[in-house]
């Protein structure tokens, strides 16, 4: 391994390396400590970030010396984080508490650092011990193909390189650094596979790790052509995708179960199990990963962003007053099922100013015109047959004093509403998209 090796494997992940920037996770290990030596010797731009988990005692403070030392001495910028007893360390896995931790602090670092890339220091065994877990757990492709050397913002460039390699290069250019002595202990089932078993496979060819190297990359062509298909697929069946992704039902049913379990895997749904479910499921039946909602529909299955559909939820906009009109516009921040624009005109003596919009809640009611008596909004949406997408979209247009005024886009509540003989009236209107203002 030479640092141009390195360099030649920053461009393969990278278009220009050169004009990149870069946040370094450094912990004072041998292959920390040669990915940063590399990127000081390669002249591009870059920080460094490092963890003092505060578990090893005097061992944890060498290691952040001689990681705060060298960037002393390169003129690097530091970043450190020390671990305290607000962490709440975990009776559990400590290894996916520390793992959480140190993502959390380099994402907030690159972001407030305006930095384009986290780059860690993983190598070829590193590569290996993920296979075999991964392997042992019927992971599939996916987790077969290993560590990903560039994905979402991370590189690791190091990947081709064994251990023995860097440990070489370590020797060769007098880099120091810190033996983790907690890694040497089978306390840990990735400990176990280094010790016990990658030493018994590297026994049976000279050539393994490097026949190793040559089947991930394989893998991941296998994998990278997997993924174009399922998402050819994906396109085909996908019906609308303005602000929701729709699956078709039909169409997705008649699918195999692995394009099934591909498409959903995306969205967090990795449970079988569950996804068999969701194709059994009636209609109305919601559905939650980590990070989406999917909600089955007649004819289709929305997929929304958890995110977004919480904040949607709660979400309270206040009206401006222009000259007794308001003008609704979907660029403003809401969005609208896609009907017609209208005028709505309410009587001002009846209301309170200012004007709201608000998502519907548990036990609201109105007076709709053209109807006799009052309604709950849920039992009017469903006597709408709205789907599941058009009533995520509604509003209810409410005053200060939270009366409901209307369910946007729909109906009028008849209590508010402007009869000709009224004096003062204020003049609602939705103005498409695709108009000015």
């Amino acid at each position: 391994m030479k640092t141009s090796d390195l360099k030649n494997q920053l461009q393969d992940l990278v278009p220009a390396p050169e004009t990149g920037t870069y946040l370094l996770a450094v912990s004072g290990g041998a292959d920390s400590m040669v990915l940063a030596q590399c990127f000081n010797d390669l002249g591009v731009t870059f920080q460094v970030a490092h963890i003092n988990y505060k578990l090893r005692g005097e061992d944890s403070d060498l290691d952040q010396k001689v990681v705060e030392d060298f960037c002393e001495n390169n003129n690097i910028k530091f970043h450190l984080y020390t671990v305290s007893n607000k962490d709440n360390k975990p009776a559990g896995s400590i290894q996916l508490w520390a793992r959480e931790l140190r993502y959390n602090f380099f994402k907030e670092i690159r972001e407030k650092e305006s930095l384009d890339f986290l780059v860690t220091a993983h190598h070829l065994n590193d590569q290996l011990e993920t296979f075999i877990i991964n392997l042992s757990k019927a992971a599939g492709i996916n987790g077969l193909a290993g560590i990903p050397a560039n994905d979402n913002h991370i590189l690791r460039p190091l990947l081709p390189f064994s251990k023995e390699e860097i440990y070489a290069f370590a020797k060769e250019n007098h880099i120091e650094y810190r033996e983790d002595i907690s890694n040497s202990k089978n306390d840990y089932l990735r400990n176990k596979i280094r010790h016990e078993i990658v030493p018994k496979l590297t026994e049976t060819n000279g050539h393994f790790l490097e026949n190793f190297k040559k089947s991930s990359l394989y893998l991941n062509r296998t994998k990278h052509f997997v993924q174009q298909q399922i998402e050819e697929i994906e396109k085909r069946i996908t019906v609308f995708n303005k602000y929701h992704k729709i699956l078709s039902k039909e169409q997705f049913a008649a699918k195999s179960d692995f394009v099934k379990f591909e498409i959903l895997r995306k969205y967090g749904f990795t449970q079988e199990e569950e996804i068999a479910k969701i194709f059994i499921a009636e209609n109305g039946s919601v559905f939650f990963s980590r990070e989406y909602q999917l909600a089955v529909d007649r004819n289709g299955f929305v997929i929304t962003e958890l995110k977004e559909h919480i904040s949607k939820e709660s979400e309270e906009i206040i009206l401006e007053n222009n000259d007794n009109e308001i003008l609704l516009h979907e660029n403003k921040g809401y969005q609208f099922i896609d009907l017609k624009s209208f005028d709505w005109l309410v009587d001002l003596e009846k209301i309170s100013l200012p004007l709201k919009l608000r998502k519907k809640k548990e036990g609201d009611v109105f007076f709709p015109v053209g109807m006799k008596g009052k309604k709950k909004i849920s039992k009017f949406l469903r006597d709408e047959k709205l789907s599941i997408l058009e009533k995520q979209n509604i509003w209810l247009l409410c005053d200060s004093e939270d009366q409901v005024l209307g369910v946007v886009p729909y109906r009028q509540d008849r209590r508010f509403y402007a009869e000709q003989h009224t004096e003062k009236t204020l003049k609602i209107r939705w103005i498409k998209e695709q108009q000015t203002l």
